[in-house]
């Protein structure tokens, strides 16, 4: 048999096994299978972020307390000096009455502060809860679909595994210079070989030159299409 003759029947046994392994790739079980696994991954990932956020309020909060008392603290000296040194001028009054409105305001602020944490903090547990509960659903069909999945998927490799030994054995036959060609045109058009159809490229159905038409005529038995850089036999 003539190397044409086995290249052609090469990539035969080659796009039967790459239609196989896109059969499996777009397999329903396996897109169900991937789509649930991306949400666990997403949920996971949200999960970490929620108690990042917590973690940094935690921190806010600690924070706040200890500002809260230092204000406070510093109000009590203050009423503690306006007892016992009372001012003796309206200047006096007015820094002591501005002195204590700045503090009133600062634990003010700080209490608003904390109030909105702990808003958050409510919204991102009942998130949270969400999450876990969606989770356990989706975990659960998941494991389902994986054992479901996995049988299926023996099956589909064993007969990918069969096709791709007879793929192999026939290529041994072939020259490695033509093997190597097809390869790299395999990368950016599919199939590599295509047979001469009315005078037209079987692959990408453009018609050739007229000179090439010629070359085939001649004997050629194997050309590249000018058009999408299929290899073009005549069998």
């Amino acid at each position: 048999m003539e190397q044409i003759e086995l290249l052609w029947e090469f990539q035969q046994a080659d796009m039967e096994a790459d239609t196989l392994e896109n059969e499996m790739k777009r397999s329903p079980n396996r897109l169900a299978l991937k789509k649930n696994r991306d949400f666990l991954v997403e949920q996971q990932t949200a999960v970490k972020q929620i108690e990042e956020e917590v973690a940094q309020m935690l921190d806010r909060v600690d924070v706040i307390r200890d500002a809260i008392v230092m204000q406070q603290d510093q109000l009590k000296a203050l009423q503690v000096r306006l007892t016992e040194a009372p001012p003796t001028s309206l200047d006096e009054a007015r820094a002591f009455s501005q002195d204590a409105q700045r503090l009133l305001g600062d634990i003010a602020s700080y209490e608003q502060e904390m109030k909105r944490i702990q808003q958050d903090g409510a919204e991102h547990e009942r998130i949270q809860k969400e999450i876990v509960i969606k989770f356990s659903r989706v975990r659960t069909e998941y494991e389902a679909q994986k054992v479901a999945y996995e049988d299926e998927y023996r099956v589909q490799m064993k007969a990918l595994e069969d096709k791709r030994r007879i793929v192999q054995e026939k290529g041994k036959e072939i020259d490695p210079t033509l093997m190597e060609r097809y390869q790299a045109i395999k990368r950016h058009c599919v199939p590599p070989v295509a047979k001469l159809v009315n005078g037209q490229c079987g692959g990408c159905f453009m018609s050739l030159p007229s000179v090439t038409l010629r070359n085939l005529k001649a004997g050629a038995k194997l050309i590249e299409c000018e058009s999408c850089g299929r290899m073009i036999i005549q069998l």
